[in-house]
């Protein structure tokens, strides 16, 4: 415990304790077990499990959840003594399910779930503490079940209530309210050490103190405060149960502490993940740790008599908005409830039970505030209904009905979700022709195997087909059949199938059928109009982010015996413009020329004549913007080997200085330089050429410049160069 934590801890625990007192006797009142169980199970929480668990916001106890069950419990088998041995068996198991890792369950509860436990939640306070707050105590102070203890429900109690209010009680939670929402304005939240709640308890004491010795008509009864029954310190053995471990054999404990040990796991884990999502430091709490935690608060409860323990969503909300910093506030408040039964009740039992509700009512406000609401509407009805549904249930049921009913709505849309779009669709045009993609998802559940086969049966004859799984972890038996019948449907339409990234245990026999890479014949048929065309298009993809995969292994197989490339692209050598990347070539498809300023020699030319011996169809002569070495040639850089580049670029310098009344400045001089020496490149290898003068004539090799904007990822293409002019647009 640091000492620079304490003065968050030590007030937040206070609260929780505040809030955890009356809770604890009303919830032992509830369960038809003794008054003191509740307390025994407060203290065990608040110390015990505090000690051992992982979190540094959750506070535990005894939970209005388990109150139903203990009650059917305890007339099932008869006695509280035999209860407890059922605990104590709930809390081995429970011990037992933390050491086999089995926490990992929280991680499987949706967010809008979640947001919809912590919703409801605050609407429950606000509704289950209204009653008190206006002096109807008939209920106990932690129920929250839709149809209560005493008979009455949600709404039939608040109605009851405004027929029988208190008046004191109300004008202290009245008052208490508008402290605690107008705290913040004042002074007074600048000692730490006095947190708004406390204020409010000390208030509510003093304002009834007042009102016993001036205003009689607005005491309060002792009914509507605090009720810490006396104890007999001298005896204190009596108070503890013990469990008749004799029962051991029946067959009703081991049912009951089975359940017990599921519904407060289940409990557990749900609250744990809600306050995770509630602390402002976003701190993950060890579910596994939660669960041994829990498991010996429970051994310890079973041993000492008191009732099941678990996280409690109120107090720990109460915990975290009172700014606890660790856990040493959870642990504060298990001593002081200890502290309270031994030597502070005369002291506890001058508190109103409706300054409590205060401070519950607006912690409910905080946990289901509208624009909670709101955000969630603006995710779409996916995330809204779940949440929405949630909500619902969970007041008018109760909290784990409520999560199961939200859970079975947002599994609903997970279906549908799978059903509508369980993979991604997308056709693009290469070299080979038309490529129809299918890729599938991590999860590829029998849910998808209609839209899959729909999909893949819609697709046209003489296609190819690509189905990738690399993403897949997990593929259903039944959409593996699909796609194998789809093998045969395919070779009857003449549709070349492709299927990739399928892991081992569900390879099909020859799955490719097809390579993204160039043969001969395809590389033969190509025109150098085609060629540009689909060099347009790659570059299309890469400026819209919707790369190729290029399933490289494959295409270095389909190459390895000879390359059948299908452009040539004089490059300059700067990094962001490689010619691959930015027309989304695969391995094959491209011979580059790189060289600073994309400028041409006699060596260049040779390469060029090469290419065209290799089949190459079109020549694309490629500059970019913010060059570097036209940079240089505008700074007249010509030191050492440099200017055997720069010297020809300068060419282009002087023709843009020269050509124009008023010569660009800045960014436009350097593109129209950048442009115009592109152009001059495009003359050299005409004039430099008889070879490829007369390949160019006769229609067999093409040759164009380019211009590449690295800042929005595209490149322009000038008009296609002919023998009658050897220039294109890009100058222009």
């Amino acid at each position: 415990m640091h000492t620079n934590t304490l003065k968050y801890d030590l007030p937040a625990g206070i609260v929780v304790f505040l809030v955890a007192l009356p809770l604890c006797l009303g919830i032992a009142l509830a369960s038809g077990a003794p008054l003191f169980s509740g307390i025994i199970s407060g203290i065990i929480g608040g110390i015990v499990v505090g000690a051992i668990s992982g979190s540094h916001t959750s506070v535990s106890g005894p939970a209005a959840g388990l109150a139903a069950v203990v009650l059917a419990s305890i007339t099932k088998l008869g006695a509280f003594e035999i209860l407890l041995a059922a605990i104590l068996l709930a809390g081995v198991m429970q011990l037992a399910m933390g050491v086999a890792r089995a926490g990992f369950i929280a991680n499987y509860i949706p967010s809008n779930v979640i947001k919809g436990l912590l919703a409801a939640i605050g609407i429950l306070l606000i509704l289950k503490q209204l009653p008190h707050a206006i002096g109807y105590d008939v209920n106990p102070a932690d129920e929250t079940s839709f149809i209560q203890a005493n008979g009455e429900n949600t709404f039939s109690a608040i109605a009851h209530a405004f027929s029988a209010i208190t008046p004191g009680a109300m004008i202290i939670a009245l008052l208490s309210m508008l402290i605690l929402v107008y705290w913040d304005r004042t002074p007074l939240k600048n000692i730490k050490l006095l947190p708004a709640p406390l204020f409010v308890v000390a208030l509510g004491v003093a304002l009834n103190v007042t009102f016993d010795r001036f205003f009689p008509a607005l005491s309060i009864d002792p009914e509507h405060l605090v009720d810490i029954p006396p104890l007999d310190i001298g005896n204190l053995g009596a108070y503890l149960n013990f469990p008749d471990l004799a029962h051991f054999t029946n067959h009703d404990v081991w049912i009951v502490g089975f359940t017990i040990a599921i519904v407060a796991s289940l409990e557990t884990l749900l609250n744990v993940e809600a306050v995770d999502k509630l602390d402002p430091h976003k701190r993950e709490t060890p579910t596994n740790r939660e669960l041994v935690a829990q498991g010996v608060g429970n051994i310890c409860a079973g041993l000492l008599g008191g009732l099941p323990v678990t996280s409690v969503i109120v107090r720990s909300s109460v915990n975290i908005q009172n700014d606890n910093r660790t856990k040493a506030s959870t642990i504060l408040h298990g001593v002081l409830l200890l502290a309270s039964v031994l030597v502070l009740a005369p002291m506890l039992n001058l508190i109103p039970l409706a300054a409590l509700a205060a401070i519950l009512i607006v912690t409910g406000y905080k946990l289901a505030k509208v624009s909670l609401f709101r955000d969630m509407y603006k995710k779409g009805w996916s995330q809204f209904v779940p949440f929405a549904v949630t909500v619902a249930a969970i007041v008018l049921t109760d909290l784990l009905t409520g999560v199961l009913i939200g859970l079975a709505a947002s599994l609903f849309y997970l279906m549908r979700s799978h059903f509508k779009n369980p993979f991604s669709m997308e056709q693009y045009r290469l070299h080979i022709g038309e490529v129809v993609k299918m890729e599938l998802p991590n999860q590829v559940s029998f849910l998808n195997k209609a839209t899959i086969k729909s999909a893949l049966w819609e697709i046209p004859e003489n296609a190819n087909v690509l189905i990738d799984a690399a993403n897949s972890d997990y593929i259903d038996h039944d959409v593996l059949e699909v796609i194998n019948d789809y093998r045969v449907v395919a070779a009857e339409r003449n549709v070349k199938l492709n299927v990739v990234g399928l892991r081992d245990e569900y390879s099909l026999h020859d799955p490719i059928q097809f390579v993204p890479a160039l043969d001969k014949d395809t590389q033969t048929r190509l025109a150098p109009e085609d060629v540009l065309q689909l060099l347009r298009d790659g570059n299309e993809r890469f400026r819209a982010g919707r790369t190729t995969k290029k399933y490289y292994l494959h295409q270095v197989e389909a190459t390895a015996g000879g390359q059948h490339p299908m452009a040539v692209v004089v490059n300059c050598i700067d990094s962001r413009t490689s010619p691959e990347i930015i027309f989304d070539a695969g391995l094959g498809d491209l011979l580059t020329i790189r060289i600073a300023g994309n400028v041409i020699s006699r060596e260049i030319i040779g390469s060029l004549e090469i290419a065209h011996k290799l089949g190459a169809k079109l020549i694309v002569v490629k500059g970019h913007s913010s060059c570097g070495a036209i940079g240089l040639a505008l700074q007249n850089e010509g030191a050492h080997s440099m200017g055997a580049i720069t010297g020809k670029i300068r060419k282009a310098v002087d023709q843009c200085k020269c050509g124009a009344h008023h010569p660009p400045e800045g960014k436009a001089m350097l593109e129209a330089v950048t442009r115009r020496n592109i152009e001059n490149s495009l003359d050299e290898i005409i004039a430099g050429s008889a070879f490829l003068r007369e390949r160019i004539a006769r229609g067999e090799m093409g040759l164009v410049g380019a211009y590449h904007d690295i800042a929005t990822r595209t490149v322009q293409f000038g008009e296609p160069v002919t023998l009658d002019d050897g220039r294109n647009d890009l100058a222009a």
